[in-house]
């Protein structure tokens, strides 16, 4: 088996593999990176469906490292579309002079530790092999997608998509009889699209969600350009907040208000058409249940204010679930949907989905003739794009081994075992729970810095210890059980995925906390890391 050998391999071209890329080259060192997709963007060339948009507000979902970027690109809506964002990282790639170094349309397919050289072997799906003293993991959190294993699935005779694997040309559901599980992020984004085009849509929900209309728009002159004037206090006040965005959480817990206090704060920030202003309007709301209660009962109020049909607004209303502890997703007119004469509803959870036939779907109640079938189920998230490729490390021992009861990180960056690999945003990282591109930027500068440190000391492996990380992995699961994540049953545990440990993959202690941690570790000579040369 001939190879090629370069000191660094990063896996992903989306916003961390680009930044990632740029700064090892900036560090003068080889690069060879690998995409699956024709180009770069990550989950955003993926997710093309209809509706597809982000809910971080665009100026702040962008990189801040580079001073020319933010004045050179204009971002025109508040809460960019997909279309906008893959241009976006296009032109950040095309500016930081990155694609040269990445095979397009190659999948990595295996990553082997090798004793002998301290280096590791990549093998890809075009039979490529290359080897790499640095293996930098920049797959993203939601890059594999799920669709559950449903009985007659080959059976079934009409049309099949993916949310995250749409006709890249587009689908036209004119005339025809559609059916949508999943309301998450995806289904709620897209229900409103297929709605104005088919005949009949028909909704398979498991889970309300607590989704907030975006009351998106576009963009004025004088916005742009506070932005960018702005922007240095705009980096200290994001390096401050536990989710990467400037947020204005009250200093007075939720019961030290009375309750007209607080729904005139609840009003206020429901205005904003931002989340986080309404998760964190006070400090107690994502641990206190009792709390939560009140500001998930207001959202409620907002449901039942839309839905023209009370046992509809009901049926379309999270009880089971905290606010915040499962995504709160961001929509266009998602809940005004279901006043349609051609949209309803069916619970799946009173009513459990049995299988496909070969005619439409069938659940323990009814069974649905339907044409076409879009499967808005989500990812196996944040480990599932690690998992895919047969990473080894030591002794040949597999990354699936290593996480069967859940994954054991070390900052969420490094595995004990694995020498000299980096998962940026990895679990046990703040990763989704942050504006994820802030959390990329602090991920990607921490690893350059400490590859810039072991080429300057002749390093030869970098390796987290094995009990620095059971310590950070059982660390952070303690602290998510001081909140109300756990209750969310939801893909930030693992609970989408049939037999997938449920744990929480994130960090919860909020990323300007975290970044504090890593510098400590960094400036006690990396506390909790092996050193050799």
């Amino acid at each position: 088996m001939s190879t090629t050998d370069f000191d660094s391999v990063v896996i992903g071209a989306g916003f961390s593999g680009v930044y990632m890329t740029h700064k090892l080259e900036s560090l003068g060192l080889s690069v060879r990176g690998y995409e699956a997709a024709e180009t770069v963007g990550g989950t955003w060339f993926w997710n093309t469906y209809p509706g597809a948009r982000c809910d971080c507000i665009s100026m702040e979902y962008a990189f801040t490292f580079s001073q020319e970027i933010i004045d050179e690109w204009e971002w025109t809506e508040r809460y960019p579309a997909q279309p906008e964002i893959l241009r976006y990282i296009d032109f950040v790639a095309n500016k930081l002079d990155v694609k040269k170094h990445f095979r397009f349309g190659v999948r990595v397919e295996s990553a082997v530790w090798d004793e002998d050289t301290s280096r590791w072997t990549v093998g890809t799906d075009a039979g490529e092999y290359v080897t790499a003293k640095y293996l930098i993991t920049a797959a993203g959190c939601l890059s594999t997608s799920s669709t559950p294993d449903f009985a007659g699935l080959d059976a079934y005779e009409g049309e099949t998509i993916h949310t995250s694997a749409w006709p890249r040309d587009g689908f036209d559901f004119a005339g025809k009889r559609v059916g949508v599980i999943g309301t998450g992020s995806s289904g709620v984004q897209v229900i409103p699209k297929i709605a104005e085009q088919a005949e009949h849509l028909t909704v398979f929900q498991r889970t309300p969600a607590f989704s907030l209309d975006c009351g998106n728009r576009p963009l004025t002159e004088d916005e742009k350009q506070s932005f960018r004037a702005d922007i240095e206090n705009f980096k200290v006040a994001s390096r401050a907040s536990g989710g990467g965005q400037p947020v204005d959480t009250l200093e007075v817990n939720t019961f030290d208000h009375s309750e007209e206090e607080r729904l005139a704060v609840f009003e206020e920030r429901w205005s904003r058409h931002r989340a986080i202003d309404l998760i964190a309007a006070y400090p107690d709301l994502l641990s206190n249940r009792e709390a939560n209660d009140t500001i998930a009962e207001f959202f409620r109020g907002k449901i039942r204010s839309v839905v023209e049909d009370p046992e509809l607004a009901e049926a379309l209303s999270p009880r089971e679930h905290p606010l915040g502890a499962k995504r709160i997703t961001l929509d266009t007119n998602y809940f005004q949907t279901y006043n349609r004469d051609n949209v309803s509803l069916v619970s799946v959870k009173d009513a459990p989905i049995e299988g496909l036939t070969p005619t439409g779907l069938k659940t323990a109640d009814a069974e649905y003739p339907l044409d076409v079938i879009v499967f808005a189920t989500g990812f196996d998230a944040i480990t599932g794009p690690l998992l895919k490729i047969d990473i080894r490390g030591r002794n040949g021992k597999s990354l699936q081994d290593k996480w069967t009861d859940g994954p054991s990180t070390y900052l969420g960056i490094a595995v004990d075992e694995f020498p000299n690999l980096f998962t940026l945003t990895g679990p046990g990282s703040p990763n989704v729970l942050t504006n994820v591109v802030c959390a990329i930027e602090q991920h990607v500068e921490w690893t350059a810095d400490t590859v810039a440190h072991l080429e300057s000391i002749g390093a030869t492996t970098f390796e987290a210890d094995e009990t620095a990380a059971k310590e950070w992995t059982t660390q952070a699961i303690e602290l998510a059980d001081t909140t109300l994540y756990p209750e969310g049953n939801s893909w930030y545990t693992g609970a989408n995925i049939p037999g997938k440990p449920r744990v929480i993959m994130s960090y919860v202690g909020g990323l300007n906390v975290y970044r504090d941690i890593c510098d400590d570790v960094a400036a006690k000579g990396y506390e909790g890391f092996t050193i050799t040369h």
